[in-house]
């Protein structure tokens, strides 16, 4: 229970939303992607040879990337998404080796054809 509770702690509203930070006229919210979740068990019972059980267990965890900001300016609100660059690096890397795989089953079949 202790867990749970310390876990409730950690699901604020400001580990979400940072601080505005205001440059003249302008200000900027940053955003994240906060994800967190927990766990526990308990167990109890006989061994083979009759001897009592035992057993416990619990676990927490918490994480957090950048999602945007939000950008206020002459009373308009705009949305900025952070951009993941290792995301799209690997995103590319996926798509040139499906294509390359699938060029190399092409020419394959067309060099059993002659």
């Amino acid at each position: 229970m202790e867990l749970v509770e310390k876990s409730k702690d950690t699901a604020t509203v400001s580990r979400v939303f940072g601080e505005p930070v205001r440059h003249g006229d302008i200000v900027v919210i940053p955003v994240a992607r906060v994800a967190q979740g927990g766990g526990g068990g308990q167990g109890a019972g006989k061994g083979e040879k009759g001897e009592v059980g035992g057993g416990g267990g619990g676990g927490f965890g918490f994480g957090a990337s950048p999602a945007g900001v939000f950008v206020l300016k002459d009373g308009e609100v705009s949305w900025r998404p952070a951009v993941d660059v290792n995301r799209i690096v690997i995103g590319g890397q996926f798509v040139a080796v499906v294509l390359l795989l699938t060029l190399r089953s092409i020419l394959k079949r067309r060099r059993r054809k002659h």
